[in-house]
């Protein structure tokens, strides 16, 4: 492992603990824009689910006292649900033209809001609703890896305060992406280059998630509202532009 390597290495899980810390997701959208100049998708894969993993678990005591149980099982056990589905559908889908799908619609979305003068609250749909977005996020996490984009959408457009938006979102996403590890591990895919590769990333990812769950703390529900929709169109933006070029 060169020196160049290691810093790159390091600098992505700095940079994406600092945003997971700070929003609660982006782990993958951060530390890809650094790890595929210098490392193999089949190794930056596995990487992301850790560092995503290892960011979520120190920012859950945060956000802990605000998880409400009967809010959040039927984004849960929808999602769990999802996740097979997702799988199955990579024989007849193409993963690369669904996240493109997902990063128009992040955009349009993320920008509308952008530029909406006040930010829309649902209140319709209840658990039903609530369900549908989390088999939506456990298919295309299955599918595509992508399973934090609708709740985190959905949570935004509810009206609630940053704390609840990310105690349904974070735990969701951290339950996926845990199920995602334990496959992968069995499948193989945390390989010995992995595992130190994972070594250079941890100081990183747990230092940049500290700093950011410092900012997270300084802002207001208004602020963080802002801050998730910058960083969704960023995300539908890298997605948009990855799969077409």
């Amino acid at each position: 492992m060169t020196p160049l390597l290691a810093a790159t290495v390091f600098a992505g899980a700095l940079a994406a603990g600092f945003f997971s810390g700070l929003t609660g997701f982006g782990t993958g959208l951060v530390a890809l824009g650094f790890w595929l100049h210098v490392i193999e998708p089949r190794l930056a894969a596995p990487l992301v689910v850790i560092c995503s993993v290892v960011a979520q678990l120190q920012a859950l005591p945060r956000i802990r006292h605000s998880i409400h149980w009967g809010r959040f099982w039927p984004f849960l056990l929808a999602g769990l649900v999802g996740v097979p589905l997702g799988v199955l559908a990579l024989e007849h889908i193409e993963p690369a033209a669904l996240r493109a799908a997902l990063g128009v619609f992040l955009v349009l979305y993320a920008g509308a809001m952008l530029l909406s003068r006040s930010l829309p609250v649902v209140t319709w749909g209840g658990r039903s609703a609530d369900a549908a977005v989390g088999l939506g996020g456990g298919i295309l996490g299955g599918a595509a890896g992508l399973s934090g984009a609708l709740p985190t959408v959905w949570c935004g457009l509810k009206g609630w305060s940053k704390d609840e938006q990310r105690a349904v979102y974070q735990p969701f996403n951290l339950t996926i992406l845990a199920w995602a590890l334990i496959s992968q591990a069995f499948q193989g895919v945390i390989t010995t280059q992995v595992a130190w590769l994972t070594l250079v990333c941890l100081p990183g990812t747990l230092a940049g998630a500290w700093l950011g769950l410092r900012s997270y703390g300084r802002l207001n529900d208004r602020q963080f509202r802002l801050v998730v929709l910058w960083l969704l169109l960023a995300s539908g933006t890298v997605l948009t532009l990855s799969n077409l070029f």
